[in-house]
């Protein structure tokens, strides 16, 4: 059992209930003996500052993250490449990555349990390096397509807030939306095409559910690669529903492949990684073998 927790919440995950589970997981850690240092901060920059000292100092065992897949990122970016685990209160409202890891959601006696038995589990976590040389982990999906695009249009509206504003930048954005012209090197392959979709997935699902990337494992050492080539709008309306099961891999304009490194290149994308802003393109995906250490 982890003697010292490094905890971060985020108190407005899943609708503000991040707080709350928070809080619970808070009171049930330190009823059970354990030292929890707080690190949350007013924002997630303040997060990661507090977050890379502790870890840089030694300060803590174990970094605990309460909150949705954002929180997920955010730890996965503190804890990948070292030797410090992380561990998962799922508070959010899709909470992609703790699903797919087995791990409870949205139930902080059992987060709790889980934390202090102190299993681990090793699992592959996805990396690149900006042009300045600095790190940057996801551990779910990269989005580089049309989802993409609806995200960096969501996210330059304050309302309305939650999925909402989502399924809004949607029906803004569909109506606009040409497939792209990429170009990916996948390993040593290269694959030059225009497409509605561009997904790379250490793990399998996105978006609350989406499973863009169905069959991707947290520990094969590969990254899974979805395409979703040309088709017309109609088409990709009748399509993008069927994610939500994994269907859509039968589509014959999807295309799912796999390597150990990705590049993607395309003028005006930015990606986004576990539902957060992740960087634009072009850039390199590698699959980096058991980077990080989960309590699970």
């Amino acid at each position: 059992m982890p003697q010292r927790l490094g905890i971060i919440v985020n108190p407005t995950s899943g609708k503000n209930t991040g707080a709350r589970i928070g809080l619970e997981a808070l009171t049930l850690l330190r009823a059970a003996g354990v030292e929890v240092l707080d690190l949350s901060a007013a924002d997630a920059r303040g997060a990661m500052e507090r977050g890379r000292a502790a870890v840089a100092d030694r300060a803590v065992d174990a970094v605990v993250v309460a909150g949705g897949d954002g929180m997920v990122h955010l730890g996965a970016n503190l804890c990948a490449g070292t030797d410090v685990p992380l561990g998962i209160i799922a508070a959010g409202t899709g909470n992609d990555v703790a699903r797919a890891l087995g791990l409870p959601v949205r139930d902080a006696a059992k987060a709790v349990e889980r934390l202090l038995a102190g299993n681990t589990r090793r699992v592959d976590a996805a990396r690149s390096v900006t042009a300045a040389g600095e790190e940057r982990w996801f551990l779910g999906v990269l989005a580089a397509g049309f989802d993409a695009v609806v995200n960096e249009r969501a996210n330059t509206w304050r309302w309305p807030r939650g999925r909402a504003r989502y399924n809004l930048a949607i029906l803004r954005e569909l109506p606009l939306f040409r497939a792209i012209p990429y170009r990916l090197v996948l390993d040593d392959e290269e694959v030059v095409t225009d497409a509605m979709l561009v997904a790379v997935g250490n793990g399998p699902s996105y978006g609350g559910g989406m499973k863009v990337t169905p069959d991707a494992l947290f520990d094969d050492g590969l990254l899974d690669v979805l395409v979703l080539h040309r088709i017309s709008t109609p088409e990709f309306l009748r399509v993008f529903p069927s994610v939500f099961t994994g269907a859509h891999t039968a589509h014959p304009s999807v295309e799912v492949r796999r390597a150990r490194s990705v590049r993607l290149e395309a003028t005006g994308i930015v990606a986004y990684a576990d539902g957060e802003r992740f960087g634009p393109l072009p850039m390199t995906v590698e699959a980096v073998p058991g980077a990080l250490t989960v309590l699970a």
